[in-house]
Parts: C-alpha cells; sequence; structure tokens
C-alpha cells in the first residue's frame, strides 16, 4: 500500500515535470506573435506556480516516505483516491493563495490569469480584471468565455469604449440603455432615434407614465410628455397617475389652475371620483388652489354623495383646520343611519 503510493507521487511528479516543460516550449514560442514582456510575464507566473506544486509534491513524498505502516489498513485503491484528492486540493489552495497575494499587490492581470488558466475559474478571472479597473480586458473575458454580453457592455462602458458597448447593447435590444450611451458623446439624433422606440413601446403597453418621462427627463420634450399623460387620462390608461403626473409638471400656479378647471369640466361623470383623489394631491401645493379645488371637491362631494354616504369623509381634506365640518360629518352619518333604521 505505502509503495502504491509513493508511486503514484513518482509517476505524478514526472508527469508534472514533463508537461511543465511542454508548456514553457508552448509559452517562448509565443514570441512569434505576443510582445516580449507578455511572454515573460506569463512565464514568470507559471514558473512561480510550478515551483509551488514541486513543493507540494515533495511535501507530500516526504510525508509518505515517513509514514508508520499502521495507517495503511484500508485497500490501496481507496487510499490512491484519497492521496489525489488531497494532492489536487492542495495544489488548488496553493493557486488560491498565489492569486490573493497578486491581488494584495494590485497585480490584477496576473491574478487574473492564475483564476483563469489554473483554477478553469473565468468568471472570477473577469471580475478580478473589471475590481482591477482593467475594462476592456475584463470584457474581452466576459465576452469570449463566458458569452456575458451584458457584463462585458457594462465593461466596455466604463472603459469609454461607447461603440463597443453600443453595439452590444444593441444586439440585447436595451434601446434606452443606447440612448443614453448616443446622448453621453453627443450624438442626440440617434439617441432620439431609440429614446422614441422606447416611448412607443411604453404606450403600446399602456405604461403612459413611463413614456411621458423617457419624454421629459431623456429627451426634454415637456409638451410630449404632457400629451402622453392627457391620453392616458382621456382613454383610462392608468388614469389617476396620469392625471397626476400631468398636473406636477406644471409649474405657473394660474396655468395650473386654469387646467384642473377645463379638465374637470370635460371630465365624464364616472371620473369625478378618480379627480376628486387627484384633488387632495393638488390642495396641498399652494394655498392659492384652496378655494378652486374645494369647490371642485364640494360639487362632486354633493354629486355622490346620495349613492355613496362614505364620501362625506373626503370633506375634512379640504378643510384640516375646520373642526365644526367634522361634527357635520358625524351628524350627517348619524343621522343617515337612524333614517336606515327606520
Amino acid at each position: 500500500m505505502m509503495m502504491n503510493k509513493q508511486k503514484f507521487i513518482d509517476k505524478f511528479m514526472a508527469a508534472f515535470v514533463l508537461l511543465a516543460l511542454f508548456k514553457v516550449i508552448g509559452i517562448v514560442a509565443q514570441l512569434f506573435h505576443e510582445s516580449f514582456w507578455n511572454v515573460v510575464g506569463t512565464l514568470g507566473v507559471f514558473l512561480i506556480v510550478a515551483f509551488i506544486i514541486l513543493l507540494v509534491i515533495t511535501s507530500l513524498k516526504d510525508k509518505e516516505r515517513n509514514k508508520s505502516n499502521s495507517a495503511g489498513r484500508k485497500g490501496s485503491g481507496s487510499s490512491s483516491f484519497y492521496l489525489e484528492n488531497s494532492l489536487f486540493d492542495r495544489i488548488r489552495s496553493k493557486y488560491e493563495e498565489l492569486a490573493e497575494k497578486y491581488i494584495a499587490e494590485k497585480d490584477y492581470k496576473k491574478a487574473a490569469r492564475i483564476y483563469m488558466n489554473l483554477l478553469q475559474d473565468n468568471y472570477r478571472g473577469a471580475k478580478t480584471l473589471e475590481n482591477g479597473e482593467l475594462y476592456n480586458e475584463a470584457a474581452v473575458v466576459y465576452l469570449k468565455k463566458l458569452n456575458n454580453k451584458s457584463d462585458a457592455a457594462a465593461c466596455y462602458e466604463k472603459a469609454k469604449q461607447h461603440k463597443k458597448a453600443i453595439d452590444l447593447y444593441k444586439e440585447m435590444e436595451q434601446k434606452e440603455k443606447v440612448g443614453d450611451l448616443y446622448k453621453e458623446i453627443n450624438d442626440l439624433r440617434n439617441a432620439h432615434y431609440y429614446y422614441q422606440m422606447v416611448v412607443d413601446d411604453y404606450v403600446k403597453n399602456n405604461q403612459m407614465v413611463k413614456a411621458s418621462l423617457v419624454y421629459r427627463k431623456k429627451m426634454e420634450k415637456t409638451e410630449e410628455a404632457q400629451k402622453v399623460l392627457l391620453k392616458g387620462w382621456e382613454e383610462d390608461k392608468d388614469a389617476f397617475n396620469c392625471l397626476n403626473n400631468y398636473f406636477a409638471n406644471i409649474f405657473d400656479i394660474k396655468k395650473l389652475e386654469s387646467e384642473i378647471l377645463n379638465l374637470y369640466e370635460k371630465a365624464p361623470a364616472y371620473k369625478k371620483i378618480t379627480y376628486l383623489e387627484a384633488m387632495k394631491h393638488e390642495f396641498k401645493k399652494d394655498p392659492k388652489l384652496h378655494t378652486t379645488v374645494r369647490n371642485i371637491a364640494y360639487e362632486i362631494i354633493a354629486d355622490k354623495v346620495s349613492t355613496r354616504s362614505e364620501i362625506v369623509n373626503e370633506l375634512k381634506f379640504f378643510n384640516p383646520d375646520d373642526a365644526v365640518i367634522l361634527k357635520d360629518i358625524s351628524r350627517f352619518k348619524t343621522g343617515r343611519n337612524k333614517m336606515f333604521r327606520n
């Protein structure tokens, strides 16, 4: 059994030395298509790793040579399997330590090589390059090794490689992101072209508020944003939020008061309750709106109270400091309850 372990280690060492020799030849051959210092860097990393592996193998060899015979009661196949796992675990641990050492020294390229070439972990290699702000290199790994277009595009964006990032975002059909990058490089024609596609998609899906935000914040087209919100209100596509945002985009109080009156006059009966909810928000904006908004609220409440008695509770939102109206609401509800009991 001890001889089997020893033979395994001897064979492993012989195989490793042979493979290492081929690897060195392969690295040197890279001189024909890579720069001298890149090849030297790769060779340096490999030699360090090879040295560590040899130390691990030698340590195991000495350990097996000095091990007592009493430890060998299990079958040789099981011991050999355990030995192989132990050997590879220790080698892997040394790789991890070496990669962490390079990261601590801010030598992110060497750390990434360890992760990708020796630990076969391309994602950690790419992430190490990204954390080291080697965005172009990280993008190549994300794209070529992992087929991860999203992270690759993000890295190209960080590297200010806008064209490459835009091409990837187009492939992923992230139209708003394409528009953002075109805007960043002051290509407003293309930016607005893609933003309009985003708006059209939102409108098609009845997401009027989102469409208006693209118009207003990305394209700086406030009038178009208001048209979309008005369309949403009129066509019952998220009506309350469209109306609320429509009023929120009007900053002149006189104009706002005029629009509140104008849209109220046009509102059909079934939308009056929704309009009342919107008036609660408008009432809080400015004291100059109180009279107009309160009158609209009173009119809606008076119109609906016969079929929805609980609507009288809404009066308190428009008279927050009036203690008398709270008593009036209470008397109204008490009287109505008596009427139903009778």
